[in-house]
Order: C-alpha cells, then sequence, then structure tokens
C-alpha cells in the first residue's frame, strides 16, 4: 500500500493562499449580486409579476378581494389587457424579421449570399419564430426579454450555434448602464437556483462537498444563498429513522440543502493584447492569443505588418456558488452572450406595454364591480302594502319571497293593492367612468377598434384599413427596438461563424418552399489549395428588414401579381401558380412553363438540340469552303485578266470588280447566319466551343476579306494603269 505524501509547510502555506484567493473571488462576486439586487431589480420583479398577472387576468389584491366577498359585493374582471396585447404580438407574428449580410471592403458578395442562407439553417434550428416571439411577449408584458447565445458541443463535436430564451427575472443587469445596448455595459449576471444534484452533474463532487461543510459550519450567505429546510418525515435519509427519532439527531443533520444559488456573471476586465497594423491604410486586427512569436514574426514580415500594444476591456466569466468558485476563466466570447429586448427604453429605464395599463385597468374593474353592486341592491327595492290588506300571506313572507319569480299577491277587496317601489336609477357617473377607462386603455396601448376587429359595419374598407395602418404606427417602436435586438443578435451569430465553422460542412437549404433540399458546401478545400466558400474571411455588415410571415407573405405576392396583371404587366402563368395555394403547384407550374414552351429542356432534348446545332455548322461551314473556292477562282481570273490588261488599253475589268462584291456580299450573308446560330448556342453545354468556332470564323473572315480587297484595289489600280495610258495617247496625238 502506497504511503500518502506528508504534506508540507509550502504546500500548506499554497493551499491556504488558494483557499484564500478562491474565498475572494466568490465574495467580490457575492458582492457584485448583491448591489445589482438591491439596485432596483427586486422593485422591478415585483412589478413584471404584477404584471404578468393582470395579463393573465389575476388582477385583484387578495386582501382587497376578501374584503368585497365578506361584503358580498361583486369583484369583477374585465380583461382588455388581454385583448390588447394579443393583438400587439399578432402584429409581431405576421412581421418577421429578415437578416440580410452585406459585404465591407475586405468580404465579398458570394460569402455574403452563403451566409444568408446559413443563417436561414440557424434561425431554423433554433426555433427563432417562436423564441422570437417568447422574448417580444416578455418585453410587453415583463418590460424585458433575453436571448443567450452562444456554442453547443452536445451534439457535435465542432460546435453549433445556439440560441436559448432566459427568464427575465433571472437576469442582472449593470446597475451603472445606460444603454440598451449590451455592449455599452461593464457585467451582466445570470442567477438560477440548482439542486445539489445538479452541481454534482454540472460542476463535481467535490464543490457539493464545499457546499455543505460550509452549512454545517453556519458560514454560508444566508436563505437567499441557500435554501436550507430541517428534516421531516418524507426527508430522512434512512428507513428507520422516523418523524420522532429525527428530533434526536444533530442540528447539523437535521438541516438538508433543498437548492443553492449559482451566480454567472459575465464582467470586463483591463486586458493588455497586440494588434497587427498595416502601416499603408491604417487597419488593425488582433493577434491572437494562441499564436507564438515565431508565428507572429513570420506573419508580420509576409504582408510588411507592425505590432502594437493596446490595453482594452476582455470578458471573464465567473460562476460562483455562495463562497465556492464554479469556475473562472476568461470567455471564449469577445461579448456578453446575453442580448436584451426591451419595447421603450429611456436612458436605463425600460418598460413595456402592461405597465401603462395597470392603472385604467383596476379603474375599470373597481368602476364594473361597483355599478353591478348598484344594480343588485336597487333590483329588490321593496314594496308598499296596506296594513292588513295581505290575503295569501302577511308582510314577512313578502319580505321573504317578494323578489321571487312567478310571485302571486292576493289582497282583501276594497284594501288598496300591494305597490312595488321605484329602485334608484344607476348614477351616470358609474357608467361614465367606466367607459373613459375602457378609452383610456386603447389610447394608451395605441390599438384602435379596427385593430381589434371592432369596427362598426358602416365604416368603409377604405376607412377601417387607414385606421389599422395608423394603429400600427403606434407599436413600430417595440418592432424596431426588437429588430434591433435581432442585428445585435446576428452580429454575434456572425462571428460564431466564422471563429467556429471553419472545418469543410454540409448543410442543406431549401428555398422557395422547394421540396427538395440543396446540398450547400462550405470551408471546402478545393484541388488548387484555395478554399471554397470561406466563412472566416471578410467582414459584413448586417441589415435587418421586416416582412410579413410565410403564408401572409404568398398571399401578398399572388394578389400583387394578379394586380400587376391587370395594370397589363406581362407576368408569365408560372410564377402566379407558385404564388397559389394549390397542392400541387409545382407541377402544375412545370407542366404550364412545358405548354408554353418555357421549360427548361430534358436532357434529351439538350442532346437532340445539339444535334441538329452541329449539322448546321457542317453545313455552313461546308458553304463556307464553297464560297472560298469560288472567291480563290475569281482571284486567279482576276490576276489572269490584270496580266491582259497590260496588253490591251480596254477590258470588262469594271463588271468582274462588281461581280467580286456580289460573291463578298453573299459571304458575309453566310457570317452573319453562323454568328445567329452561335448566338443560339450560348446557353447549351458547348459554348466553349461555339466560341472556338466563332472564333476561327472571324480568323478566316478576316482573312477573305483581307484578299478580296488586295482583289480590289488590284482592279482599282489596273482600271487606273488604262486611263492613263489613254491619256497618254491623246495628248501624244497633235505632236505627230
Amino acid at each position: 500500500m502506497a504511503r500518502k505524501k506528508k504534506l508540507t509547510k509550502k504546500d500548506i502555506k499554497n493551499a491556504e493562499a488558494r483557499d484564500l484567493e478562491e474565498w475572494n473571488i466568490a465574495e467580490n462576486n457575492w458582492r457584485r449580486y448583491e448591489r445589482a439586487r438591491d439596485s432596483g431589480h427586486l422593485e422591478w420583479v415585483e412589478i413584471a409579476k404584477k404584471c404578468d398577472a393582470f395579463y393573465r387576468g389575476d388582477q385583484w389584491q387578495l386582501a382587497d378581494k376578501h374584503s368585497l366577498e365578506m361584503q358580498g359585493r361583486p369583484a369583477l374582471t374585465i380583461n382588455t389587457i388581454l385583448s390588447t396585447i394579443n393583438t400587439v404580438l399578432g402584429e409581431q407574428t405576421l412581421k418577421r424579421g429578415m437578416v440580410a449580410f452585406k459585404p465591407k471592403r475586405t468580404g465579398s458578395e458570394q460569402t455574403a449570399v452563403v451566409l444568408n442562407k446559413l443563417y436561414n439553417v440557424i434561425h431554423d434550428q433554433n426555433d427563432m419564430t417562436y423564441k422570437e416571439s417568447q422574448v417580444f411577449s416578455d418585453g410587453l408584458i415583463q418590460d424585458r426579454g433575453y436571448f443567450e447565445v452562444g456554442i453547443d458541443f452536445s451534439n457535435n463535436i465542432e460546435g453549433e450555434v445556439k440560441i436559448t430564451v432566459e427568464d427575465p427575472l433571472d437576469i442582472y443587469i449593470d446597475p451603472d448602464a445606460k444603454d440598451a445596448d449590451p455592449d455599452t455595459w461593464q457585467e451582466v449576471m445570470k442567477s438560477r437556483w440548482l439542486s445539489m444534484n445538479e452541481i454534482e452533474l454540472l460542476y463535481g463532487t467535490d464543490k457539493v462537498d464545499k457546499l455543505r461543510a460550509l452549512v454545517d459550519g453556519n458560514q454560508y450567505y444566508g436563505p437567499d444563498s441557500i435554501y436550507v429546510t430541517h428534516n421531516r418525515f418524507g426527508d430522512t435519509p434512512d428507513s428507520w429513522m422516523g418523524p420522532y427519532n429525527a428530533a434526536f439527531l444533530p442540528e447539523h443533520e437535521q438541516r438538508q440543502i433543498r437548492r443553492v444559488r449559482v451566480i454567472e456573471r459575465q464582467h470586463k476586465i483591463p486586458y493588455k493584447c497586440w494588434y497587427f497594423v498595416n502601416p499603408e491604410h491604417g487597419d488593425m486586427a488582433k493577434i491572437p492569443e494562441s499564436w507564438d512569436e515565431e508565428k507572429i514574426a513570420n506573419h508580420a514580415q509576409q504582408y510588411g505588418l507592425m505590432r502594437i500594444p493596446r490595453e482594452e476591456m476582455k470578458i471573464r466569466y465567473t460562476i460562483t456558488c455562495d463562497k465556492v468558485v464554479l469556475y473562472d476563466n476568461w470567455s471564449i466570447y469577445p461579448f456578453f452572450t446575453i442580448v436584451p429586448y426591451f419595447p421603450y427604453f429611456r436612458r436605463g429605464r425600460p418598460f413595456g406595454m402592461v405597465r401603462n395599463l395597470i392603472s385604467p385597468q383596476e379603474q375599470l374593474n373597481k368602476v364594473s364591480s361597483q355599478e353591478l353592486h348598484v344594480v343588485n341592491t336597487t333590483a329588490n327595492s321593496g314594496w308598499v302594502v296596506e296594513s292588513g290588506s295581505l290575503a295569501n300571506m302577511d308582510v314577512d313572507d313578502l319580505e321573504q319571497n317578494g323578489a321571487a319569480t312567478g310571485l302571486v299577491l292576493e289582497y282583501h277587496k276594497g284594501a288598496q293593492p300591494p305597490a312595488k317601489i321605484q329602485p334608484n336609477q344607476i348614477p351616470t357617473g358609474l357608467e361614465r367612468i367606466g367607459l373613459k377607462a375602457a378609452m383610456n386603455i386603447k389610447e394608451i396601448s395605441g390599438i384602435s377598434d379596427a385593430m381589434l376587429g371592432q369596427s362598426p359595419a358602416s365604416v368603409s374598407g377604405v376607412a377601417l384599413e387607414s385606421k389599422q395602418e395608423r394603429g400600427a404606427v403606434q407599436i413600430q417602436v417595440a418592432i424596431d427596438n426588437l429588430n434591433r435586438s435581432r442585428a445585435v443578435l446576428a452580429k454575434r451569430v456572425l462571428h460564431l461563424v466564422q471563429e467556429y465553422y471553419d472545418n469543410p460542412r454540409v448543410f442543406y437549404i431549401t428555398e422557395n418552399d422547394m421540396e427538395n433540399p440543396q446540398a450547400m458546401e462550405v470551408n471546402k478545400q478545393m484541388p488548387d489549395g484555395s478554399t471554397w466558400n470561406d466563412l472566416s474571411i471578410g467582414d459584413y455588415d448586417v441589415d435587418v428588414t421586416s416582412q410579413p410571415a410565410r403564408d401572409v407573405y404568398s398571399d401578398q405576392q399572388f394578389a400583387e401579381a394578379m394586380a400587376l396583371r391587370a395594370a397589363g404587366v406581362v407576368i408569365p402563368d408560372a410564377y402566379v401558380i407558385e404564388y397559389s395555394h394549390l397542392e400541387n403547384k409545382r407541377a402544375i407550374a412545370e407542366q404550364v412553363r412545358k405548354l408554353t414552351g418555357t421549360a427548361d429542356p430534358t436532357e434529351e432534348e439538350m442532346k437532340l438540340q445539339q444535334a441538329m446545332r452541329d449539322v448546321q455548322f457542317k453545313q455552313l461551314e461546308l458553304q463556307m469552303q464553297q464560297m472560298r473556292a469560288t472567291i480563290e477562282n475569281l482571284q486567279s481570273d482576276t490576276a489572269l485578266k490584270m496580266a491582259k490588261a497590260k496588253t490591251e488599253m480596254f477590258s470588262d475589268d469594271e463588271l468582274q470588280l462588281k461581280e467580286l462584291e456580289l460573291q463578298a456580299k453573299q459571304l458575309m450573308n453566310v457570317q452573319d447566319n453562323i454568328t445567329k446560330l452561335q448566338i443560339a448556342d450560348m446557353n447549351s453545354d458547348k459554348e466553349l466551343a461555339a466560341k472556338q468556332l466563332e472564333n476561327q470564323t472571324r480568323v478566316a473572315t478576316a482573312r477573305i476579306r483581307a484578299d478580296q480587297q488586295r482583289s480590289t484595289d488590284a482592279l482599282k489600280g489596273s482600271v487606273d494603269l488604262q486611263k492613263i495610258k489613254a491619256d497618254m495617247l491623246s495628248r501624244s496625238k497633235p505632236n505627230e
């Protein structure tokens, strides 16, 4: 059996130093949490819970409701907040965000297209359509909504982008933050309650042992850090231990840890780093920390770069539980993983829509309840009865049963009949206050009757549509702030893609509701050493716009296509069919293309067309050869005639010149036919061969034109020579 190594004084001192350092880290984390918690977070939590209760319809405080029940008065809940918020949520559902990446100076258009498609894949993999709606509803109802984005390695060893929705009550914002942009914050925290089993699974058994030691020694911060309960009957660890035997255990053994608070804090710390600088343009790029000195020097020498130090803020990730440090290291991300959404934001004060609707909603509930109470109390107003006039009952019976349905009163002959006391009218003030409360809710939220679908039938369609558009303007601020959060999220996704999607991958893209997805390869190594669809290179801007949801978007496109056709714009039938909701619209559109002759040719048709073009090319080449032989014969005849012209003063050279020009025109017609055929063949698979034939034809044509021009010049020279000789003869005759 191996002996345990005896600890020296140095080992003990180092262990004490490590424990002290860990205690300082945990202590600092806890103090930062307390500051964020006590600087308005707890007050906001109470308001957020109240707003959530009002949206769900729980709009009465228990004390008020109990008091009304004791008095026999009603407590009505007229939940107009539900319909108001649902209308805004419906507007967001109909207007989905569309993210597009645009290349900067170092980016490329082709890579931007690939990034757009890849972002859609990540969007669908993370069910962002539903998560955006969840975050949007959190913001409207509870003032704040949060995404969290990072890399997940659970399903892919190379990592995949994962986006989750966080509970707004668990996120603690930097108390000193004044901007909605998380990049301007100094810290952000996420606090959650975990069980001891979860702590053991995530961080190990040694962390659990340290937490239990803190509880046993009463050294933990308190119930807000570790929630401890005493042993109960169902909590005894051994089967023999009953509720009475547990009472005889020591106090530290009676206590059980129910849950512990885990604080995940992302905070910025000053950090010295090095940058590459291009001395010509001034561009800067951070040197990766994983590079050694030799690699840095080689890179700087190869590209002519300089190195400069810079002091910047780097994010550190610290996770603690009470006085135990679970994790403390530099974050693998250069940004906070928390992305907020604030519907409305004013200088560090985010707020939603429900917050401002609580007061008019409470007023409406109280007025409606009071109005019902008045109606109930005045419905059985009483009777006026002459003494001794009742025959079938006495006054006490009438008091008990006077308000019963089907009551029959019999009174003595000659007596005054019983008379119902006229009840008081409902105060008009109550009704007016109730109407004002309902109107205030609509005015504050900006949701009109037209947007709720409650406009009267007398309102025209044009006026109704105009009112709906004006109502949509009222909620545009909340939609714009959602687009802002989408842009921040898209920038973080872009960074993760360029950082972690650096190996060859294959994604399957479905575009325009196509049934068969298409494979898209990224970071593919080519035989020449280049990389196909390299995602890690280039800078890109993010552009976020709103567009209708897919089903509604198709309806809108179909309506616009039909309107354009009615206006005279020629839109092919196949495109109109693809925007419809027919079950087999793809097959129908393809059949229409075949009938109209606009469908893409099949492989057999392409082969047949190519064979026909080859035959036409051969025929034209044969015609060119024949024309070339004819021109050569004409040139030979012309040369003979020129030789003969030297001995004969006059000949028919001008006639031969016209014949030569006629043959040249015929050759040009053949060349035009060849050119037209080549243009028609540009979209075929033999485009390169057609271009080569075109070049050869141009060379041959130029050669023939040159020969024809030389022949023409020679003929013209012969004619001029004959004229000169005739002139000389005419001048010499008088001298003779």
